[in-house]
């Protein structure tokens, strides 16, 4: 099945429209939106963070209860039904949660990796939510350097809708 990486803004839409069962909103808790009436509460994760890589006063950092909870989330959702996640720009946290997505399903860092680039030359996966992901995981170093091989990718404001593909 699908991962689907998307913008706060654009996110009502694409739940409408490519009705997932799951909703991972990663993002600070200002901007966390309602469960959209389409999605199960249940099934609405909700990270509460900025997008900061490094401590830095007034600001959540990503923590690894934070990725321990989204980890959880992943091992529940069912790759049969599209899983949807979005943070502010659908740039950072949320492209390093569809990378962590598809690499729980996986196993593969840097499969998922390159994946992640071709569907988005935009992405730069947020650093710390990758290497917290990394050490829950156990996967000794092998995401951060799947994140460093992904390259810097181009420079946007907004991401475009992201389509992953988990088996390819």
């Amino acid at each position: 099945m699908t991962i689907y990486v998307t913008s706060l803004f654009e996110m009502p839409h694409y739940v409408r429209t490519l009705q997932p069962s799951h909703l991972i909103s990663i993002i600070q808790p200002e901007f966390q939106p309602d469960t959209p009436p389409e999605i199960a509460p249940t099934n609405h994760l909700r990270v509460q963070v900025h997008d900061i890589s490094e401590p830095a006063a007034g600001f959540i950092p990503p923590g690894e209860s934070h990725i321990r909870e989204l980890i959880d989330f992943l091992h529940r959702w069912q790759t049969d039904t599209p899983l949807l996640v979005h943070c502010y720009a659908g740039i950072s946290r949320s492209t390093a949660a569809a990378l962590i997505a598809r690499v729980v399903k996986t196993g593969n860092a840097l499969d998922a990796a390159l994946a992640l680039r071709r569907a988005a030359p935009h992405a730069k996966p947020n650093a710390l939510i990758v290497a917290l992901a990394d050490d829950i995981l156990g996967l000794e170093g092998c995401l951060i350097e799947a994140r460093r091989a992904m390259g810097k990718g181009v420079l946007a404001e907004e991401g475009t809708l992201v389509e992953l593909s988990v088996t390819g």
